[in-house]
């Protein structure tokens, strides 16, 4: 089956959603999810605090009138950077953050802004495979880059087609988890 014929039949297979502009009554359900998510969740003020600038947008996932998904990212001058972003723990591997993927991908263009990125925690397998299956792959290793933990950042990067420096090489990771088979 070739990769256009298994994603036409994984986006049959998707859950129908609407993705549309967050929007100040959606905030209840965005941080149930967000705390259901992470074990350093973001807070109400940390939220108001990023959708405050003018370079930041919140957008979410909605089916059946639920808000099931978010996605906080930063519009650059070359790039889109998601800062935050989740899925409702009883809605994930329904295609809900495939989706929403596709969204950003989608403002995307050869022109003006031609990746995406993002730093996921290096303890955070689930992101890490979810975002390889997007395309992305990761570029770098930020050490200790949290404030809450000495947890290292893999930054992951998606980027268009036909845009793809020669400077990027495969990444290997060496880290405190890498020997561990993930599988």
């Amino acid at each position: 089956m070739s990769q256009s014929q298994s994603q036409k039949k994984a986006s049959e297979q998707e859950l129908k959603i609407q993705i549309r502009w967050l929007i100040r009554r959606d905030m209840h359900d965005v941080l149930t999810i967000e705390r259901a998510s992470f074990d350093h969740p973001w807070t109400e003020e940390d939220f108001l605090c990023c959708l405050r600038q003018r370079n930041c947008i919140g957008m979410v996932a909605e089916h059946d009138h639920r808000i099931i998904g978010f996605m906080i990212y930063e519009l650059h001058k070359s790039k889109l950077r998601v800062l935050n972003f989740a899925t409702a723990p009883d809605m994930r591997r329904q295609g809900v953050g495939a989706q929403m993927i596709r969204r950003l991908i989608d403002k995307l263009s050869q022109q003006r802004r031609s990746e995406i990125m993002i730093e996921v925690r290096e303890t955070n397998l689930d992101a890490q495979f979810f975002f390889r299956n997007q395309r992305f792959r990761a570029v770098c290793v930020l050490r200790s880059h949290y404030d809450d933990t000495f947890e290292d950042a893999y930054v992951m990067q998606y980027r268009l087609t036909g845009v793809q420096d020669e400077w990027l090489l495969p990444f290997s990771p060496s880290n405190r988890i890498s020997e561990f088979d993930a599988a």
